[in-house]
């Protein structure tokens, strides 16, 4: 059975940093590109960051470049998103997600967490 388990959610001040964590089992992991997503209330939802499974490349969103970084740690099957100099646009909800596919664009991930909420006041 397939789990994707984000943890690491909370409040901030705008200009602070949060580490959200995913913790998956069920599949191969170090066969999967990983990624986050997040949706703001009444809104899509949007890609944040992708780590291909062969290589670590990285691919961000344009307004997290900079400031947010993705990792992943194979040896655990746990991916990471760093997320530093928060601002009040970037609440919402986080997901973490995952795709067999080597790509790094935002489309065809399989298997999805149940989400984190982040919220950065000003």
């Amino acid at each position: 059975q397939v789990q994707l388990v984000e943890s690491g959610g909370g409040l901030v001040q705008a200009g602070g940093s949060l580490r959200l964590s995913c913790a998956a089992s069920g599949f191969t992991f170090n066969s999967y590109t990983m990624g986050w997503f997040r949706q703001a209330p009444g809104k899509e939802r949007e890609f944040v960051a992708a780590i291909n499974r062969m290589f670590g490349i990285t691919y961000y969103l344009d307004s997290v470049k900079g400031r947010f970084t993705i990792s992943r740690d194979n040896a655990k099957s746990t991916v990471s998103l760093q997320m530093s100099s928060l601002k009040p646009e970037d609440t919402a909800v986080y997901y973490c997600a995952s795709k067999r596919s080597n790509g790094l664009g935002p489309t065809g991930y399989e298997y999805w967490g149940q989400g984190t909420q982040v919220t950065v006041s000003s």
